[in-house]
């Protein structure tokens, strides 16, 4: 079964950023090398506290404003300086942290196609969840939404997920997303 949306495309301006999206600048990202082609998309999930979802706790935690007092969870992360480009919160509600035009820092040590650090070549897309728990219907709407408008301007050579860059160390965006709901084929 797939999914088709109808809803109004996702733009992406010449600074890296999709029009009329909210935007929370993180402070975690840095310059890709001279010259990258970006051409993959990672798919990851998170939730913070770990399976919990609502609040601003994922905000904080990109934004480097996480308070570790308010869950034992948070103090294991305290001193860990991530980002990603996107997140996708459950309602399918889109939140840009880092410009395309930039490396965010979401695939940690990683490998694709024999090509290693993909944080220099891609984009991460965080959609609120766990890897035990189905992601909803406009989680999924508006992932498409956002594939598609990447396609459009990059060349997406793949779609992988966290656990396909950095196997054995990550396993999301879980068993439980479902990969046939999605537009993986190249620049379709």
């Amino acid at each position: 079964m797939r999914m088709i949306s109808h809803k109004k495309k996702l733009q992406l301006n010449h600074k890296g950023f999709i029009k009329n999206t909210k935007q929370i600048p993180s402070p975690n990202y840095n310059a890709r090398p001279k010259d990258t082609e970006i051409n993959l998309i990672v798919i990851h999930n998170i939730s913070l506290p770990p399976n919990q979802y609502g609040g601003n706790f994922i905000e904080q935690f990109f934004t480097n404003k996480l308070d570790s007092n308010k869950h034992p969870y948070f103090k294991e992360i305290k001193n860990v300086k991530v980002s990603s480009h996107f997140v996708i919160d459950r309602k399918g509600d889109l939140i840009q942290y880092v410009s395309c035009n930039y490396r965010a820092w979401h695939a940690g040590i990683s490998e694709w196609n024999g090509k290693d650090n993909c944080n220099n070549y891609s984009i991460g897309i965080e959609l609120e969840g766990s890897d035990h728990l189905e992601y909803d219907n406009a989680q999924y709407e508006k992932l498409n939404q956002l594939i598609d408008c990447l396609k459009s301007i990059y060349n997406i050579k793949d779609i992988v997920g966290h656990c396909d860059i950095a196997p054995g160390r990550k396993t999301d965006p879980g068993p439980l997303f479902n990969w046939d709901l999605i537009n993986i084929g190249k620049n379709t």
